[in-house]
């Protein structure tokens, strides 16, 4: 077992791995307490982002940060599971250009509401909507507001059947392959992705990241622990509020504060706390004029 410190290493995730796979894979090399930020799908590559040790118990923060996606989708080919690993449904052409997928796309930008598709872990009546797909079971959906920050057409190759590629940055629980069929159904037909790549998690960029193997060869040469990205740096979407030795002393013990005896004015809701070296030693949430504790590292 490697003695790692509690942190966080990013993931370049290959095409074909399940989330499970790398988390297995990872813990496997690197032993001990292992687990993950938002699963990406087997299709999907990018960033994941795992949480070792101790910072297990701050991955909701990393999860719930804005995200930032690339993806590719085809228009005019429907599947069943919205994307290229489902089986198709129809397919009727719809020769798009530039300037109406623009025009559409503005529909989509800031609070919009998205339905959940059948291939997703989200759960109705206790059972996830991807079990209920498998067994060829389509339920009732409610719609669910998300917030899409950006979206940014880049390409489309033109075809009966275009390929459209674009950049988006949005709330966490946005499906990228709904807002890919949205988009062309308010066109008039109908898409699936063929292509998705996370780029962002919060703070955190796929270019800073490592692909499994990456994280198995740094552990052969006893060296993963540079892999890894302190819990102060994987919560920077966070704002920061670091406190005296003696505040902190209070922090490590749970204590409530009072918003104005630390200068924390300007939090109105999660906090990063911090002591002198920048450590985190927790995550607190303001409620009215208190700062209260949501996760003590100690």
């Amino acid at each position: 077992m490697t003695d790692l410190p509690p942190g966080f290493l990013l993931i370049d995730k290959d095409q074909g791995w399940t989330s499970h796979d790398v988390v297995a894979k990872v813990r496997n090399a690197v032993g001990g307490k292992v687990g993950h930020a938002g699963t990406l799908d087997p299709m999907a590559t990018g960033l994941l982002i795992l949480a070792v040790g101790g910072a297990t118990r701050l991955l909701r923060f990393v999860q719930d940060a804005d995200k930032e996606y690339v993806a590719t989708a085809l228009f005019g080919v429907a599947t069943d599971s919205l994307d290229a690993d489902g089986s198709i449904l129809s397919r009727d052409p719809l020769p798009v250009t530039v300037e109406d997928v623009e025009a559409v796309m503005e529909r989509f930008r800031g609070d919009i509401l998205q339905m959940p598709p059948m291939v997703s872990a989200r759960k109705v009546e206790g059972k996830r909507l991807y079990e209920l797909a498998r067994e060829g079971k389509v339920v009732d959906r409610e719609s669910r507001p998300v917030t899409i920050h950006s979206l940014e057409l880049i390409d489309i190759a033109p075809s009966d059947y275009p390929e459209v590629t674009f950049r988006t940055v949005c709330s966490t629980g946005t499906y990228i392959r709904t807002l890919a069929d949205d988009i062309a159904r308010a066109l008039g037909g109908r898409a699936h992705l063929t292509a998705l790549r996370r780029v962002r998690n919060g703070s955190m960029s796929v270019e800073d990241a490592v692909d499994v193997d990456g994280v198995v060869s740094a552990v052969e040469r006893g060296t993963v622990d540079q892999l890894v990205i302190t819990a102060s740096t994987a919560l920077a979407h966070l704002p920061d509020l670091s406190v005296s030795d003696p505040t902190a002393f209070r922090v490590r013990n749970g204590v409530v504060l009072e918003v104005n005896d630390v200068g924390g004015d300007s939090v109105t809701d999660l906090v990063r706390i911090t002591d002198g070296t920048d450590a985190l030693i927790a995550v607190y949430r303001r409620v009215e004029q208190q700062l209260r504790p949501e996760v003590v590292l100690g």
